[in-house]
Order: structure tokens, then sequence, then C-alpha cells
């Protein structure tokens, strides 16, 4: 890629060659997501630690045989959900938790990015360039031709490598659920399409997901490239409760009274409140760089052998809802999600999307 280091590193073709290394005590696994789960799970069995970047997998199955592979090591695996490292995040969680702006019903967020009208591009198939094994690339996955609006970086909008809701809704999903100290939906239903790209990608550009919890709160998430725009007044999440609004970003956060409505006499429930991080430091003295929050983090729990700001598990459940979201927008049903079993009650066809049969000789 053309990349310049001070000392010339080790390269190797296929990472099983890695992997076998003992010098290597660790490893960064930033490749396309439909390789982080065997790539995962191989590296928990060579004993090396891992840092791995979201979306976590390609498939709720991976997820969990990731997880259980880890359980019988052990080894420290961290994952790359940047926002488990920011200070703002990091100050709010606990106080939503304790109830700072009442009971929350309804978050909301959205990745938004205008795209019309010509996204990707199209392209036709053409020669891999020199140095890359397209085979290789492909893994688990069926073979299919190479485009260069497929890699290195455009199969974020390729069905059988990625999504946007992997891309960008993993983040957002992650930081809901955890200021909400929720695990999983009980209920996803999904809408939406390639209602106006003239690209070659599959995804949808435009898509709104309704996840229900049994908490009696929903979360609003949508993916919106062919328009432009803010979707909240400040900041990129919203949780909105009795008491009070919550607008939040890594630069800080915005609590705004509520009001009181119909039939009711009172003035407000709370005090405005704001924060911003104008470089504050982390309690441990690290920066506000969330991203070098998490890695200075894992490489001190690679040390000290403790728990990561974001576990395995942590990102298993973030990134299943972007997993779920899309299997609803492919059933178009309102599917109803057992958490503890990860499978669905009501839907055989989503079941069937849980995973998917890998090319040989690949299997996890």
């Amino acid at each position: 890629m053309g990349e310049g280091f001070p000392k010339q590193p080790k390269i190797y073709s296929d990472f099983r060659n890695l992997l076998a290394d003992k010098n290597i005590d660790a490893v960064c696994i930033a490749t396309p997501d439909h390789w982080h789960a065997l790539q995962t799970i191989q590296a928990i069995g060579a004993e090396k630690d891992i840092y791995v970047e979201k979306p976590l997998t390609a498939t709720i199955h991976e997820g969990r045989k990731m997880v259980e592979a880890q359980a019988k090591s052990n080894q420290v695996v961290a994952v790359g959900l940047n926002r488990r490292g920011s200070l703002p995040y990091q100050k709010i969680v606990p106080q939503i938790q304790n109830g700072k702006i009442g009971k929350v019903t309804l978050a909301r967020a959205a990745r938004i990015s205008n795209l019309y009208p010509n996204g990707i591009g199209k392209l036709q198939p053409e020669q891999p360039p020199q140095g890359l094994d397209w085979d290789m690339w492909l893994g688990p996955r069926a073979v299919q031709p190479y485009q260069y609006n497929i890699a290195p970086y455009y199969f974020r909008w390729w069905s059988p490598y990625s999504s946007q809701m992997g891309n960008w809704g993993v983040h957002y999903m992650d930081v809901i659920r955890w200021m909400m100290g929720e695990t999983a939906p009980s209920a996803i239903t999904a809408h939406g399409g390639k209602f106006v790209l003239d690209h070659d990608g599959d995804i949808p550009d435009t898509m709104q997901v309704t996840f229900e919890f049994d908490s009696g709160a929903i979360v609003a998430f949508g993916i919106y490239e062919a328009t432009a725009g803010g979707l909240l007044p400040w900041g990129e999440v919203e949780l909105r409760g009795t008491n009070g609004v919550l607008e939040i970003s890594e630069k800080g956060y915005r609590i705004t009274p509520t009001k009181s409505g119909q039939f009711q006499d009172w003035d407000q429930l709370m005090e405005e409140e704001k924060f911003d991080t104008n470089n504050q430091l982390l309690s441990d003295g690290s920066s506000g760089n969330s991203t070098a929050n998490l890695i200075r983090n894992f490489l001190d729990c690679v040390k000290s052998r403790e728990t990561p700001l974001c576990t395995l598990e942590e990102g298993h459940r973030s990134t299943s809802f972007a997993h779920l979201a899309n299997i609803a927008l492919k059933t178009g049903k309102r599917l109803e999600w057992d958490a503890s079993k990860e499978q669905f009650k009501n839907c055989s066809e989503a079941n069937n999307m849980l995973h998917y049969e890998y090319r040989k000789p690949w299997k996890l």
C-alpha cells in the first residue's frame, strides 16, 4: 500500500504463518469483516492475545463460536468499539443506569452520508492488482471476480462482506445498549432498500430499524446514504428519558430537562447539564483519543491479564444488532428474538440466515 516504516516489517502472505511464529505474543485483526471470526479463533488456538476490529463478525453464529473459543483459553481478546474508550461515554454510563434522566424509553442515532447518484460506481471485473491474492482475500466466501470497487475498502457496500449496519451501526448500537444496560432486543423490524443509488453495491441506501426491548424501551436507527444533514440538534446519539434528554458524542454531552406535558403541573425534574472534553484526561491519565485509549488498554491487559474495556462477549452482543437488522430487512417481518438461545422464535427463514456455508477448505 506504499506505507513507509522506520524498520521494514516482516510481511506474511498467509496469516497462518504469522500465527505459527512463537516470537509474536499478540495480533491486531483489521482484515475485512468476513475474516474476523476465522482469524480470531485460530489466533486463540495459537495462544495469541488479540485486538480485533469491529464489526466483530459476518454472522451471529460466528460471534458465539468466538466467545466459546476464548472461554476455553487464557487469551486476552479486546474488540475495537472505540467509544468504550471515550471519556464522555465512560462518564455518563453509570449515571444513566442510575436513573439520571429517568426511565429511558427511546434512543436514536443514524449514519448519514449522501452518496447520490453514483455511490461506489459501476465497474467491470478485472485482474487483481499485482501482489493481491484474491482467492485468499475471498477466504470463506464464494468465488467471484475481482473488481476495484470491492477491495480494498468498498466491500462495505457488498452484503457478502459487510454492511453499513455493521460498519457504522455497531458503534451506535454498542454505546446505546451500554448506556441503557441492555443486552439484546426482543423484537426487530426494518424497512428500506436500494432506492436511489445506481451502483454495484447491493446494500440499502435507505434503511430504518426499530429494536424493541422487554424493558419497554425502543431504539431507532437509520442508514441514510441518499441525503445529508444532521439527525439531532447536537451530538451523535440521543436518549430520551422521563426527566431529561441526553445528546452525546465523543466530544461531550448535553442534558436538557424535559417539560411537563398535558395534565401535569410540575416545572422540571432535573437541572440542565453540559460536559465537554476540552482535552481532559481520563482517570488513568490517558488522552481523549478513544481509539488510542482502547489500544493502550489492550496492551496493558496483555501485561496484567485483566479484562479489557470491550470484551469479546460485549462485542458479539453489539455486532448482533447489525445482523438482526439486516436479517429483518431481508425477511420483511417483525422478528422475535430469543437472546439466550440466539434463535428467532417466529421465523425459520431468519434462522437460516444466522450463518452461511464456508467455502472449502475454510471452517470454524
